[in-house]
């Protein structure tokens, strides 16, 4: 079984707990990692051709601007074939009640049939929001397992569940 892990995470200012921190590594990335050590996964970044704001509201606002839009902002680096992968781990912070716009850009072009999919969700309050369901309606054929919500200020201490978590999807 080979695994993947897909995300895309912010560093810099970030909502915490009811006030704005400043992170070194985004709270995605983290799972990421975790994820990774657990399952022996690949990782793949998204990363956006032009950044984001650096200033966290003025984030929030690109953010929303993208979602009404619809927007597939570009991407430094696109991922062409996962047609090597069985599991397929896709995480994200919550935007507005779903990943970020440049995860649709990434997912949209990939052909998941045949994939099991597992979404992971950093959040401060939402959970999953709608997600899943964004997923479901543009990774046609995928199966989707279990998905996970961490809130992000738990990150730090999640790493024991967060690899329980990964290990149980990929060994269900």
């Amino acid at each position: 079984m080979k695994n993947l892990v897909i995300y895309y995470s912010r560093k810099g200012q970030n909502y915490v707990n009811g006030s704005i921190k400043d992170l070194k590594k985004g709270n995605a990335e983290v799972i990421a990692e975790n994820i990774q050590k657990a399952v022996d996964a690949d990782l793949f970044e998204v990363d956006t051709l032009k950044p984001y704001s650096a200033d966290y509201t003025t984030c929030t606002n690109e953010a929303a601007e993208e979602k009404r839009n619809n927007a597939r902002p570009a991407l430094k680096k696109t991922l062409k074939d996962i047609s090597m992968y069985d599991n397929v781990f896709i995480v994200g912070p919550c935007w507005w009640g779903t990943y970020p716009m440049p995860m649709f850009t990434c997912l949209e072009g990939l052909d998941f049939t045949g994939k099991n999919v597992f979404a992971c969700m950093t959040h401060e309050g939402s959970g999953m929001g709608n997600s899943e369901n964004d997923l479901k309606k543009i990774l046609k054929g995928a199966s989707f397992g279990k998905s996970m919500a961490v809130a992000g200020h738990s990150v730090a201490q999640s790493e024991n569940k967060i690899q329980h978590w990964a290990d149980s999807a990929v060994n269900a």
